[in-house]
């Protein structure tokens, strides 16, 4: 028995889990909040308090809820694995840590001049120093010249180090409060002294995002049935009914069977075979909820009003402008449960590519770090992927209220193929073809632009998704959705339902 593998499985199995705690952490501790909230209500007020857990217990948001506990379960098992302490320390290092700049002058032929500066060297995230003399810097008095920690030339030049970047070590060492600088030159030197700090474990500040983002779920839903009460009702049934249907299951099971399978599937991209699975993933995860929000809004709209199911429903006090609206966000609620379940299981199984691909391309093993960057940066692309399955459903639902399931399958598709081309149409064109640029530009204008939604570019380049490019995308999208619902009740309001 070669007994040096049971190390070796334990640590990559650390690998492994540690980028998910992380993330089941944030989870848990948005959760904790929201029965913390739930608690002050009951005191305040039980009724209102008991309606809110029979929301929770109700629809998609009841999947979550497991969800949540399954995770905070796994959190707690896998504790006893994970770096607790310095996450502790760094979340109280928090106010701490930064930038600082500190301007000084430093007399000609000066020796050891006491500099007041305070950090703490394992936190360098980056520093550079300017000056127009040269200086020689030490942490300790009289040892500027015998020990110099850094010789900074002077000129235009800062000397600069960057902790990812720069081959030479951080030169400083433990708590930094003081500097003894010596100025040889026959002139003052005038420095400028930038440190950039951060916490041991930069990933606490993604605990945050993830506890809002888990806690932001819970309290849209809230609001929404608390607004909009018979509205909420239909959307609570039209996800239930979405999410009871076997194409629902048998998607999901074919999602997550595909995901595992994937992972060992080689992609023969030179090095970049997590880029390829990302993307892969992310938009099998989006085609799949787009082919449930095509099939819900079939069944759902199209067959209740050929069915005269509708019909019934709406000589009950519900509008039509209701039933409509309320049978788009319950395939919404469809939607993002289908994408906090696969989309889970792809970060999960994205942590462990990476150190898959590691053993296969015989590269050293990875950190976790490694393996949290890889899945924390594949976040951004399932929100945008999200949003464009949204707004092909709220196509779906105005095309459900004329059109029944066939052609409604085959005009979405056509819509998400063009939706697709419209840019690289127009860009292609460069006004040689008229007629292909008036084309395009109708595209543009007429459908939605899916590529907004398209993150393969910031994959294929290793780039990060920025905030603000998120915020516009969620923009557009819920501008789109508007519209597309305005004309859905335009298309509904004159139907005959008999």
């Amino acid at each position: 028995m070669n007994t040096p593998f049971y190390p070796i499985f334990a640590t990559k199995l650390v690998t492994f889990l540690t980028p998910i705690w992380f993330l089941s952490l944030g989870i848990s501790l948005g959760f904790l909040i929201l029965v913390l909230l739930w608690g002050v209500l009951w005191l305040v007020s039980r009724p209102a308090a008991t309606s809110v857990l029979a929301m929770v217990q109700e629809g998609a948001l009841a999947w979550i809820t497991y969800i949540c506990l399954a995770l905070a379960a796994l959190c707690l098992l896998t504790s006893p694995m994970m770096p607790i302490r310095g996450v502790l320390d760094s979340i109280r290092r928090i106010p701490m840590v930064g930038e600082q700049t500190k301007t000084f002058t430093i007399p000609a032929h000066a020796e050891n001049h006491l500099v007041e500066i305070k950090f703490q060297s394992d936190e360098l995230a980056s520093y550079s120093i300017q000056s127009d003399q040269n200086l020689f810097i030490a942490q300790e008095p009289g040892k500027a010249l015998s020990e110099t920690l850094i010789d900074v030339p002077g000129g235009p030049e800062p000397y600069t180090w960057i902790a990812r970047k720069s081959p030479r070590g951080r030169m400083f060492e433990g708590v930094v409060t003081e500097l003894y600088i010596t100025n040889e030159g026959d002139s003052d030197a005038k420095v400028r002294f930038q440190v950039k700090t951060e916490v041991a474990i930069p990933q606490v500040y993604g605990l945050t995002i993830t506890s809002i983002s888990t806690l932001g779920i819970y309290l849209i839903y809230f609001v929404f049935r608390w607004l909009f009460p018979r509205l909420s009702t239909i959307a609570v049934a039209t996800a239930r009914e979405a999410i009871a249907q076997p194409l629902y299951l048998v998607l999901m099971a074919v999602g997550i069977i595909a995901l595992v399978v994937f992972v060992i599937i080689p992609y023969h991209t030179l090095g970049e075979d997590v880029k390829m699975y990302k993307d892969v993933g992310v938009t099998m995860i989006m085609v799949l909820a787009i082919l449930v929000a095509l099939w819900t809004a079939s069944i759902s709209i199209a067959d209740e009003i050929e069915g005269r199911t509708a019909l019934t429903l709406l000589s009950k006090p519900i509008g039509r402008r209701q039933f409509v609206l309320g049978k788009f966000a319950g395939i919404a609620w469809a939607v993002l449960l289908m994408f906090v379940i696969l989309g889970l299981c792809l970060l999960m199984a994205i942590s462990w590519k990476v150190i898959y691909d590691a053993r296969e391309t015989a590269k050293m093993a990875p950190e976790w770090q490694e393996c949290y960057a890889a899945m924390i940066s594949t976040v951004p692309g399932l929100v945008l992927a999200f949003l464009e399955a949204v707004v092909m459903a709220s196509i779906s639902v105005a095309i459900s209220t004329r059109l029944p399931m066939l052609p409604n399958l085959v005009i979405c598709g056509s819509i998400y193929v063009l939706g697709h081309l419209g840019p690289p149409i127009v860009q292609s064109s460069t006004g040689e073809i008229e007629f292909v640029a008036f084309f395009g530009r109708l595209i543009a204008t007429i459908l939605p632009v899916l590529d907004h939604f398209n993150i393969q570019p910031a994959i294929t380049s290793g780039n990060t998704i920025p905030m603000d490019y998120l915020g516009w995308a969620t923009l557009y999208g819920v501008l789109y959705c508007t519209a597309a619902m305005l004309f859905a009740l335009f298309l509904f309001q004159d139907r005959d339902l008999a």
